[in-house]
């Protein structure tokens, strides 16, 4: 599982650049209009309800994680907007207890600027979440503050 902070719509980008597995990233529902949401349905992404517990993606990125495949998600469950890194939502924590995966914590850096490089996405060590999951939780947020700052 890939985890971190979210500034940007594009964030997806880079990430999906630096390996050649699939990630199936977590997105809110509200980007799978069409015509785009086919486009997004097709990369894999899982549409996600932020109004409540949508237990239906959750149970799809579980199942993804099951079978070896990455999930990518944004436990701040939006963007920073220059906010610094939100508090996380247990999402990430709690999904890969349950099916034993490590997170790979990441730091998205940089402004997006057409035709220039600009960001710069830093990975840190996989990361095992324990039993206290609020402690892992906020332990994996002070690691993708730790990768933001540099």
């Amino acid at each position: 599982m890939l985890a971190g902070n979210h500034v940007h719509l594009l964030d997806p980008g880079p990430l999906m650049n630096s390996t050649n597995r699939e990630i199936h990233f977590l997105a809110k529902a509200s980007i799978f209009k069409l015509p785009q949401g086919l486009i997004f349905r097709h990369l894999g992404l899982i549409p996600v309800n932020r109004d409540g517990n949508d237990h239906d993606a959750y149970d799809k990125a579980v199942e993804y994680l099951k079978n070896g495949e990455v999930v990518g998600i944004y436990p701040e469950g939006t963007r920073e907007r220059g906010r610094g890194v939100l508090p996380f939502k247990m999402g990430a924590v709690r999904m890969a207890s349950e099916t034993n995966s490590v997170i790979i914590p990441f730091a998205t850096i940089g402004r997006y600027r057409p035709f220039r490089k600009g960001v710069l996405v830093r990975f840190g060590k996989p990361y095992k979440v324990g039993k206290d999951l609020e402690k892992s939780n906020e332990e994996l947020r002070e690691i993708v503050k730790k990768l933001k700052e540099g």
